[in-house]
Formats: C-alpha cells, sequence, structure tokens
C-alpha cells in the first residue's frame, strides 16, 4: 500500500461533507477503522469514502444507524457495499417500508370509520377500547393516568 493511497481524517471529511467529529464518531461505532500512523495519526483507506457514502445514503432511507453497522459488519473487513449487497439490503428496507404503509393504511381507514362512528365514547370505541378491555381494570381515567393507549 503506497502513503498516497491513504487520507488524513480532514481530506476524508472534505470528501464526504462529513465534518471530522462525525468521521470520529463513526469511527467509535466501528464503520471505518483507520490505519495509526507512526506518530499516531489516523489515515483512512480511499474505500470509506464510499462506506461514509454508504452510511449517509442509509440513513436517509430510513435505516438507523444499528441497521446500518449489522449490514457492514457482514461484509469482509474494509470493503464497501457493491451493487448485490445493496439489492440485499434494499430488499430489507423494502418489506419495512411495505409493513409501515400497510399500517398507515389501517390507520387512516380507522380513523374514516371513527370520524363517521359517532359513539365518542373510548369504552364502546372499536378503534381505541375493543372488546372493552380497559374495564378489566377498574373504573377511572386509569388510560389518562397511565399514559397507556
Amino acid at each position: 500500500m503506497r502513503a498516497s493511497d491513504l487520507l488524513s481524517i480532514g481530506d476524508l471529511a472534505r470528501r464526504t461533507g462529513l465534518s471530522v467529529s462525525a468521521i470520529r464518531y463513526y469511527e467509535d461505532r466501528g464503520l471505518v477503522e483507520p490505519i495509526r500512523t507512526g506518530g499516531n495519526q489516523r489515515r483512512f483507506l480511499r474505500s470509506d469514502i464510499r462506506r461514509l457514502s454508504f452510511v449517509m445514503i442509509a440513513q436517509q432511507l430510513g435505516l438507523s444507524l444499528g441497521e446500518i453497522e449489522e449490514e457492514l459488519r457482514r461484509l469482509p473487513h474494509g470493503r464497501t457495499p457493491d451493487a448485490r449487497d445493496w439489492r440485499r439490503i434494499s430488499g430489507k428496507v423494502r418489506d419495512a417500508i411495505d409493513a409501515k404503509i400497510a399500517l398507515l393504511m389501517k390507520t387512516r381507514e380507522d380513523l374514516d370509520g371513527c370520524i363517521g362512528c359517532g359513539c365518542l365514547s373510548l369504552k364502546k370505541c372499536r378503534l381505541y377500547n375493543p372488546q372493552d378491555k380497559w374495564a378489566e381494570g377498574g373504573s377511572g381515567p386509569r388510560v389518562l393516568r397511565s399514559g397507556a393507549s
């Protein structure tokens, strides 16, 4: 490996648009692993530009940092995700998005029914209190006091 194959943390920050502190944070999380010089300075592989770019894009698409860490751990050390990796990852994201869409659609339908219901009673409400399950806990505003839903 040549010295020109390595980047300082400042160079990596300029190339990715991340702050130095963000790169250090990602380093602490194990998303990038610098090489230390004899003077104990951080040097990063050029492939870390793609690796950090992947992190930023994946976050924008809704992956949590934990999910990103998990995916990057599956790759061989130092390798950046390629098209095949991304197809696998995006399939998992697509499934999560589809589940969220289904939940939102159900919620929308429940709200439409609730608006037209007119019962104005949490005791009878199919949406908030199916089968009057709150009655088992006694009387009074237990739900409101406990923050339960």
